[in-house]
């Protein structure tokens, strides 16, 4: 039996049957040893839900502080959404078409926006909305996402392309060339030395930050793959992807940890919860699913959007989770389960190995060979105006 939200009254949850726990990973102790209630998790508790886009929303992210939530819209707009109640949404404008990805830097002070007119832009994350606009791409924007440090930015395109970018001089580094079909997703490694993007050339590919060649291709899916992430600590790496199912790898071996076949339709976005013991999946099939990596089943199906969900994010403790859907509407989740891990390992980057499954060694074709980067032209700056 699993843990499931089935929906109420807009914002209301009605909490399902609770999680049994695994007998093949929990024996049951000896006669000499009493048996002794293990605690249950408590369930996600909604906490807040907010409005204010006029289309479906694609993406979320929180600010590191915890005192802001960033979300970008198909209306065009970026919203960041304050945690104090006597506070009021800024609403940034300037992009010219839907706006497909947002992040927050590290510093929390700016934050990253993609878009279908093909820019990316800096904002200032005040309520001035103060940015600059890079014309980054010969096509839609797919993603952004900043580098551990804050010091780079790696965008993705439907020109096929995977760019890092220079936040300090706001100019183009360089290309990551060998995807043959529009690229989704991307991401840095959380110390920054390695690279993972992920495509609808039905491939998820590895590559050195540094000297930009691609060390490695999973070609396990048997789709488009929509997202990717690192986990927390570096050594593992996870993808969603068209074909409903959601993969985990062993950076170490390169083999297949974990494989899911995790919704009823397109996985759009994953999350991995700091503690690397929990992931978090989006789906157009309208729910979110909750997945206990250490016990490799899922944990938590949640149904509280009434639309496709597009985009997820934990908060920097795991403490919170942000979902965000067609419906127009972000939500902010209390995650209550992580009350059962160690207080060591709440909100924290683990450096204990990835968790021990049995591994799916996969029939990898050869690698494809890697193109030259192309040369970029410099960026171009323009201002733009919020409201």
């Amino acid at each position: 039996p699993l843990n499931t939200f089935a929906p109420g009254a807009r914002g209301s949850l009605l909490p399902g049957r609770r999680c049994r726990r695994s007998p093949a990973t929990h024996p049951l102790p000896t006669p000499a040893t009493p048996a002794m209630p293990s605690p249950e998790p408590m369930d996600p508790a909604l906490e807040r839900s907010f409005r204010g886009h006029k289309d479906g929303v694609s993406s979320v992210s929180f600010s590191p502080t915890m005192k802001q939530l960033v979300s970008g819209g198909l209306d065009g707009t970026v919203m960041v959404w304050n945690f104090k109640m006597q506070m009021r949404a800024f609403r940034f404008v300037g992009h010219k078409a839907a706006v497909t990805s947002v992040d927050f830097a590290p510093s929390g002070s700016l934050i990253a926006s993609g878009s279908r007119d093909q820019t990316i832009r800096l904002w200032a994350a005040n309520v001035k909305g103060e940015s600059v606009s890079i014309r980054a791409h010969t096509a839609p924007v797919n993603s952004v996402a900043f580098s551990g440090d804050g010091q780079q930015l790696v965008t993705t395109s439907d020109d096929k392309s995977v760019k890092a970018w220079s936040i300090p001089t706001q100019r183009f580094k360089h290309s990551f060339s060998g995807h043959t079909n529009w690229v989704r997703d991307a991401a840095f490694s959380p110390d920054g030395r390695m690279l993972l993007s992920s495509a609808d050339d039905k491939t998820v590919r590895l590559w050195d930050a540094r000297s930009r060649a691609c060390s490695h291709t999973f070609f396990d899916h048997s789709d488009n793959v929509g997202c990717c992430a690192f986990s927390p600590e570096g050594n593992c790496v996870a993808s969603g992807s068209a074909d409903r199912s959601i993969k985990l790898w062993d950076l170490r071996t390169l083999q297949l940890l974990q494989h899911y076949d995790a919704h009823g339709d397109e996985v759009h976005r994953i999350a991995f919860h700091p503690s690397g013991s929990f992931l978090l999946s989006a789906s157009a099939d309208c729910t979110l699913k909750l997945w206990d990596l250490c016990e490799g089943r899922l944990f938590y199906t949640i149904h509280g959007h009434e639309a496709s969900a597009n985009g997820c994010a934990f908060s920097p403790a795991g403490d919170f989770f942000a979902t965000a859907a067609s419906d127009r509407h972000v939500m902010v989740w209390r995650t209550n389960f992580d009350r059962l891990l160690p207080a060591e390992h709440k909100g924290l980057a683990l450096d204990a190995d990835p968790p021990a499954v049995a591994a799916l060694p996969p029939q990898l074709p050869p690698q494809p060979p890697q193109l030259p980067p192309p040369r970029e032209p410099p960026a171009s700056a323009t201002e733009c105006s919020s409201v």
